[in-house]
């Protein structure tokens, strides 16, 4: 998910980039032991060893902090590229289905969305940052359109957004784990629908 940085969330080296480690790594480990509401710049700067004053400049608030969190955590995630568009479906869903299952990076997302409900700002970096993140891996749908595999008026977003729809109804909507079926179920659901030509943008013209 990739969006424009949050407030705090630049890389510098040294001291500054030693203090953004440092709190992220403190907030990560809350959000496996409490909810996104529990947090505080208090509880950050104990965990983490950073003055307050210095986390409440630099981020100015949890939502900040988190912000930029799950902006590191996401540029983790993989844009598998097999060159086989199935394979590459599976893996991916495979990945969203293990990020999704950490506690703590459901904790980011939960809290997040539910701060986006009340914050327009928020809510602009939060919708930034999934579409950011979609577009990216986008890729292995324009490159499965390339080899022939897709119809070549695919719509790559629509196809990368029907893959991660039932993983967020999973851990949003119902609150229960993802498992190997979803897995495999929505990956082979969206790789039948995609080669059948749902997602093609001129068919809502015939």
């Amino acid at each position: 998910m990739n969006a424009r940085p949050p407030h705090g969330s630049a890389r510098p080296g040294g001291r500054t980039a030693r203090t953004r480690a440092a709190v992220l790594a403190a907030a990560y480990e809350a959000l496996d032991a409490e909810s996104f509401n529990a947090l505080t710049l208090d509880k950050l700067a104990e965990r983490s060893g950073v003055h307050v004053s210095t986390i409440r400049r630099r981020w100015r608030t949890v939502e900040g902090v988190v912000l930029d969190l799950l902006a590191e955590r996401s540029s983790t995630l993989p844009t598998p590229d097999s060159g086989d568009f199935r394979r590459d479906l599976h893996e991916l869903a495979q990945a969203i289905g293990d990020f999704n299952n950490a506690l703590r990076n459901r904790n980011v997302i939960q809290g997040l969305l539910a701060a986006a409900a009340h914050d327009s700002g928020i809510e602009e970096i939060v919708r930034g940052a999934f579409v950011g993140r979609i577009d990216e891996v986008t890729r292995i749908v324009r490159h499965a359109i390339d080899r022939g595999e897709l119809p070549e008026d695919t719509d790559a977003m629509d196809v990368i957004a029907a893959l991660g729809a039932p993983f967020y109804y999973r851990v949003l909507i119902l609150r229960r784990p993802i498992d190997a079926r979803l897995v495999r179920t929505s990956a082979e659901a969206v790789y039948e629908a995609a080669r059948a030509g749902v997602f093609r943008t001129r068919a809502d013209d015939e």
